[in-house]
């Protein structure tokens, strides 16, 4: 399904909740489909099944998956009033943290290049 980068300064179980939110957003995983058991996903990727589990929790916390006792854990719906109120938020965040950013001489080129970077992580690609 992916790959973990085991030299990355990110937890394993925030590499796997970044992961299955990329996925989640690119449609590559579709609403109401089941997401690997925690067991198998942790022999695939070889990692520590409450690893995976602290993953799933967290996606589950965030809105991005439910949980179906004795089923597994699924895709939510996406809801588009909560992604837009969570959008508008989000918006709000940015421009506080832009205007942070200008105050403290922080350049337009920065700026864009910084954008530019999180794009980039979103899509999957790796940055320096």
């Amino acid at each position: 399904m992916f790959e973990l980068d085991l030299r990355s300064r990110d937890p394993i179980y925030q590499q796997l909740v970044d992961k299955f939110k990329s996925l989640i957003i690119k449609n590559v995983l579709q609403p109401d489909e089941q997401l690997p058991s925690v067991r198998t996903l942790a022999q695939q990727l070889t990692v520590n099944p409450n690893t995976i589990q602290k993953a799933y929790r967290e996606l589950e916390a965030q809105g991005y998956i439910y949980s179906v006792k004795g089923k597994g854990s699924f895709v939510s719906p996406t809801n588009e009033q909560d992604n837009h109120e969570a959008i508008q938020l989000l918006k709000t965040e940015i421009k506080k943290l832009l205007l942070e950013a200008a105050f403290l001489g922080v350049t337009e080129e920065e700026l864009f290049e910084l954008v530019k970077e999180a794009i980039k992580q979103a899509e999957g690609g790796k940055t320096e």
